[in-house]
């Protein structure tokens, strides 16, 4: 702060939004562009600098934190060299449609007024380079220039990333962290409120979707990811609660609605749903799809067989009915409403729904062999998750797999289905790690392949470093085996170096380099940690069932051996789908 305690350092202006948006862990790694602000974020207390391995690793991290705190994540990364590793990971938030500020340190305004050839540049005196591949994954940006006006921009960008769900790009100068601005905006919090959508638009909208479902003999409600993006979740549970509808869900909606809700019915997924789940979805009269985002992979290959002219599709920003497209009707507002016009004749829809929507259990098959499959695995796991858990899981078997796993009350599924970047889910299961302890959550379980691991383990480290105890299953079946499903099972480039997982806990958190080393004397103490492999059901059921084992008191890696060539049934009909679209002859 200044003298005049009126003014604010535009750095710290920066960090007291981030504050009042409930966004306390910053994802990141220091460049000599950014270690100005770096001081300021160590020194605040009510942030911890998380300090990531890399920055494609930290922008992870922020996409997995974004999704379980349902707020903003930040990410800072230093000019050029820094900014542009994080890219994949920053566009992966944008396509899945997750709040994340992406903070820049970069040259004085000086050195970028005189075109300086400095380090991290392209050597042609362009400083704006970065910045502009950046703008095609951002939902806006800010490229501070003056201190005048910065407060501004910077609430324009926080605003924009939350009503958006989005990233958003913010360039700051060294010379301007420590400037000062006026702090009097500070006292007003950040309005991101949905909207109000205009009374006479939308009393005409509910007329016509209460018609449509009223004189329907059937409808079931479709839950999908941009429920939970745009803050929809509690109003989504309202209508299920209120309309007494059967309710499913796609593979991005997993767990907005409780699957142990006596009106949900399981995954829909196209064509490579369940018979009994296609049944009851595709023979509705009326569809209801919340927060639709119809990918492939999410879509069983664009294969709905659900009529348009009977869907009722709600959106952040608009609906539609059948064919018909109402702009500007969006389904923040539109939901409590169309809850109380149905929830006169819920009790009687409730009774029809039991009578009608699949049990969603976890059955594990009946199979003689000690063999742990693919089949036998994710129901087992399903058995083992308790009230409030986090599952995050990686592109490949473990996301498909987990889909027919029915999850406990209050659960959390995080997956990239539309993105499917191999690799994420490590920074994002620290991600998750972070927000989960700062909300008093539950447990955090991983699921990754050998494979997917290699890219981003290095965050196993940071996680140990910050006294995290996830759970670590590592699907040890020898490779990439979703690309080998696709196409090439035999071909050597979807094998991978062998690793000995036994020594990854002991490699990344060096116990003796804790107590001794200089650059770890501030460290928390590191987590306890624990190694197990197996390779039988026998021995993944006793650990399962172990007490010691169901206690998150410290990280714990389970190298789980499983056939290579097996896979979850769901995804051999994707990837069957996808060899045809994808065909080279």
């Amino acid at each position: 702060m200044s003298n005049d305690s009126s003014d604010i350092k535009i750095g710290n202006y920066l960090l007291e939004r981030l504050v009042q948006l409930d966004s306390l862990s910053v994802q990141g790694v220091p460049g000599d562009f950014n270690m100005g602000l770096l001081d300021l974020i160590e020194d605040h207390p009510s942030l911890t600098w998380i300090g990531n391995s890399n920055e494609l690793n930290a922008a992870y991290a922020a996409d997995g934190y974004a999704r379980i705190k349902h707020t903003i994540a930040a990410v800072v990364t230093t000019f050029g060299v820094g900014e542009l590793s994080a890219l994949n990971g920053i566009a992966g938030s944008f396509s899945e449609r997750l709040p994340v500020i992406h903070v820049v340190g970069v040259p004085s305004t000086a050195a970028q007024g005189s075109h300086s050839l400095l380090h991290h540049t392209l050597g042609d005196g362009r400083f704006s380079a970065f910045e502009n591949m950046s703008k095609e994954i951002s939902a806006d940006s800010a490229i501070l220039k003056h201190k005048e006006g910065a407060g501004e921009a910077i609430d324009r960008i926080l605003v924009k990333a939350m009503k958006a769900a989005r990233p958003v790009y913010l360039a700051l100068p060294t010379d301007l962290v420590h400037a000062t601005i006026p702090s009097a905006a500070l006292k007003t919090p950040l309005n991101y409120d949905a909207e109000e959508n205009d009374p006479d638009a939308e009393k005409y909208v509910l007329g016509v979707a209460e018609q449509h479902i009223s004189s329907a003999s059937s409808a079931v409600i479709l839950v999908d990811a941009c429920a939970a993006r745009h803050g929809c979740i509690d109003e989504t549970n309202e209508l299920v609660n209120k309309s007494g509808l059967p309710v499913f869900a796609t593979p991005m909606g997993k767990t907005i609605v409780d699957e142990d809700h006596p009106q949900y019915g399981g995954i829909y997924v196209g064509s490579l749903t369940s018979d009994l789940v296609k049944e009851v979805v595709e023979g509705a009269d009326v569809l209801i799809t919340i927060g639709s985002l119809k990918s492939d992979f999410n879509t069983g290959n664009f294969s709905y067989r659900t009529p348009k002219s009977s869907t009722i599709e709600l959106h952040s920003d608009y609906t539609k009915i059948g064919y018909s497209h109402y702009p500007d009707i969006g389904m923040k507002r539109l939901l409590p409403k169309l809850s109380a016009l149905l929830e006169a004749n819920g009790n009687k829809r409730r009774e029809e729904t039991k009578k009608i929507v699949p049990k969603f259990e976890n059955v594990l098959p009946k199979d003689s062999s000690s063999t742990i499959t693919q089949e036998w695995f994710w129901p087992r796991l399903g058995q083992f998750f308790a009230p409030n858990d986090q599952i995050i899981v990686e592109t490949g078997t473990s996301s498909f797999g987990m889909l027919e796993a029915k999850l406990p009350r209050s659960s959390k599924w995080v997956s990239q289905v539309l993105w499917g970047s191999i690799g994420w889910s490590v920074g994002a299961a620290l991600g998750v790690a972070l927000g989960a302890r700062e909300s008093k959550f539950g447990r955090t379980h991983l699921f990754v392949g050998d494979g997917s691991l290699q890219l981003t383990a290095q965050e196993i480290g940071t996680m140990m470093k910050h006294s995290l105890c996830p759970y670590l299953f590592i699907l040890n079946n020898d490779g990439y085996e979703i690309e080998r499903q696709i196409h090439g099972p035999q071909r050597s480039y979807n094998d991978i170096p062998p690793w000995d997982l036994s020594k990854a806990l002991d490699f990344m958190g060096n116990d003796k380099a804790n107590k001794d080393a200089e650059s770890h004397k501030k460290d928390s103490k590191l987590s306890r940690k624990q190694y197990v492999r197996v390779e039988t059901k026998e021995e993944l059921d006793a650990l399962l069932k172990s007490e010691e084992f169901g206690k998150a008191d410290r990280i714990r890696l389970i190298e789980v051996v499983m056939k290579r060539g097996d896979a979850p049934k769901a995804l051999k009909r994707q990837a069957e789908a996808t060899g045809q679209a994808n065909k080279y002859e």
